[in-house]
């Protein structure tokens, strides 16, 4: 993802200031540094994620630490608050895009809890939000020119052959990073969006790239107030140590309340989407804009009179014969032209019929399916529909605003839906990818989707470790709260049963602690239902009987992994007694005086 070129200063200041700069800014808001993998390795994308290999070389230029000069902005004294170059400024366009990516984040995936300030960082990394070597935004939130990386051709640079036609980064041979925040085509493939709402998913619109790259961040399930999460999100972007501490102090800054709201395009107006205004642009101090300045114009001397003509007068032209009829038209067109494609009558699967994925993560696989003609030709420009059926109330979904979303077909004749996440229970439905249009319109062709309950290798009591106890005839006034999970992620939907047992958890227990049924009757074994997003779940009041003793609670998970909690039941209170009343007559200990006799 990396076009801007790093400057030997800011390498060497990067190398020299990280250390302080991650300290200070944590101390200034609050936050934990991130993880620091020295096995950096685990955590960087895979050989078949093409976003996560060399593709450019971002810009490492740290925030600066020193305060705010007056009437400034950090290290730039007396420069105004509008500056087009201030460190810290963010142009307004692409800061509504960036909040406006993680407002439609959040909403989306609650669970991520993505910053706008995390996505400002790989913008300001990747392109400096859009405004790299002269560029300005325009309020649509197109550049006044396209941002495209060097041809991923090898060298120092992966090697990634054409996956776009060129539709967005003008090469069909080879593939380059596109827009403000560097998308590879193949992988814009995948996290696409449309940010504006004007139905296109443009890689060089701001809007739709900082949605694209909030939901790249937020894959796998990540929540990015771990700082492991987090860490792994940059990684996965750029695997590079130096680039992931830049956007993290960059993020961190922008958290501080360090950040400007800058204009788009100072000084100009009129700029149209992938050209330039009227009479040139101004291009930002510092910086060289791409197109060289136009040199002066040559004065031109004035032409000297035409003498008049001595030629002989023209005879009048001949008339024109009449055009001799054209061939018919033959099938295909013109030399030159592009015919009509047929319109599409069917569609083939590409790949299994069968996709399934866990409980609260995404397919692996996507439904894709290719168009074809009456002819047997593949056809390109069909519009395909993909929905759920066959399932009431499911909580899957394709990521992204559309339930029902269409696409079209690529010169291949193959759409491909957008990526798919399974809700919190298992279930079975069917993705269906409907034509729409053309009087092909309703040709369908159907995957089988399954959403699996995850293998929980883990499960633990949720905050106190405190026993649980009661007296006899009372209640358990704990709250009880446990967490599943597997391979370090939360399982979502697994059942979970608690049985009232001996204190080895061997024997079930017809006396003791028990739970209340349906109509109120005391039940020692219990389903707990299924546990939520989080992989939690939280037991109903546990209440004692008139027995005493230790008992435990036995608490299994639909694969059979087992926990045990300690019950202790003590006996009633002993009444306090009143003092016995003092004997009237003679105090205790006093012996009576013997009475003579008589």
């Amino acid at each position: 993802m990396k076009i801007l070129r790093t400057r030997a200063a800011s390498v060497s200041r990067q190398g020299l200031c990280t250390a302080l700069l991650v300290a200070s800014l944590t101390a200034a808001v609050g936050v934990s540094p991130p993880h620091n993998t020295a096995d950096a390795d685990d955590t960087a994308p895979g050989p078949d994620n093409p976003q996560g290999l060399p593709h450019g070389t971002p810009n490492l230029t740290l925030p600066d630490l020193k305060p705010r000069s007056p009437g400034g902005l950090p290290g730039k004294p007396g420069e105004g608050a509008g500056g087009t170059d201030s460190a810290s400024g963010i142009p307004a366009t692409a800061l509504a895009a960036y909040q406006k990516a993680a407002q439609t984040t959040q909403a989306e995936l609650p669970g991520c809890h993505i910053p706008w300030q995390l996505i400002a960082g790989i913008g300001k990394v990747e392109s400096h939000h859009g405004t790299m070597e002269g560029r300005h935004l325009n309020a649509d939130g197109l550049a006044d020119q396209k941002i495209l990386g060097p041809r991923l051709t090898g060298g120092e640079f992966a090697v990634i052959k054409d996956t776009d036609g060129g539709r967005w980064d003008d090469d069909t041979e080879y593939d380059r990073a596109v827009g403000p925040t560097q998308f590879i085509p193949s992988t814009w493939e995948s996290f696409g969006a449309d940010g504006n709402g004007d139905g296109i998913k443009d890689p060089n619109n701001i809007f739709d790239a900082s949605l694209g790259t909030a939901r790249y961040l937020c894959a796998n399930n990540r929540d990015l107030n771990n700082p492991r999460d987090l860490d792994k999100a940059v990684l996965a972007y750029n695997p590079s140590r130096a680039y992931v501490n830049a956007v993290l102090a960059w993020m961190r800054t922008y958290q501080s309340g360090n950040v400007t709201e800058l204009p788009d395009a100072p000084g100009g107006s009129g700029i149209t989407p992938g050209g330039s205004a009227p009479g040139g642009t101004s291009p930002s101090p510092g910086r060289t804009p791409h197109t060289k300045p136009t040199p002066p114009a040559k004065t031109v001397p004035p032409a000297k009179p035409t003498p008049p003509s001595t030629s002989k007068p023209v005879p009048p032209a001949k008339p024109t014969p009449p055009a001799e009829p054209k061939p018919p038209h033959k099938p295909g067109g013109d030399e030159g032209s592009k015919p009509t494609p047929a319109p599409a009558t069917r569609l083939e699967r590409m790949g299994d019929r069968a996709i399934e994925a866990v409980t609260v993560d995404v397919f692996e696989k996507r439904a894709s399916v290719r168009a074809w003609d009456s002819a047997g030709k593949h056809t390109a420009g069909t519009r395909v529909r993909f929905e759920i059926v066959g399932v009431e109330g499911t909580e899957s979904h394709f990521i992204g605003r559309d339930k029902k979303p269409v696409v079209t077909t690529g010169k291949d004749g193959i759409a491909t839906a957008p990526q798919l996440l399974a809700g919190t229970r298992a279930e079975q439905f069917v993705v269906r990818a409907t034509i729409v249009g053309g009087t092909g319109e309703g040709a369908s062709a159907d995957f089988d989707a399954t959403v699996k309950v995850g293998t929980v290798d883990k499960l633990v009591r949720v905050g106190s470790e405190k026993p649980l106890q009661t007296g006899a005839g009372t209640a358990f006034t704990d709250k009880v709260e446990l967490k599943a999970s597997g391979n370090g992620k939360s399982v979502s939907g697994t059942t979970v049963t608690a049985t009232v047992t001996s204190p080895d958890g061997k024997t079930d227990v017809k006396a003791g602690p028990y739970f209340k049924g349906k109509d109120g009757k005391p039940v020692r074994t219990l389903d707990l239902g299924t546990t939520d997003k989080e992989g939690n779940v939280t037991l109903p009041t546990l209440y004692a009987d008139e027995h005493t003793g230790g008992y435990a609670l036995r608490i299994v998970t639909a694969n059979g992994t087992t926990l045990l909690l300690q019950l202790n039941v003590t006996g009633p209170q002993p009444e306090t007694t009143k003092p016995a009343d003092k004997p009237t007559g003679t105090p205790a200990g006093v012996k009576p005086k013997s009475t003579p006799a008589t």
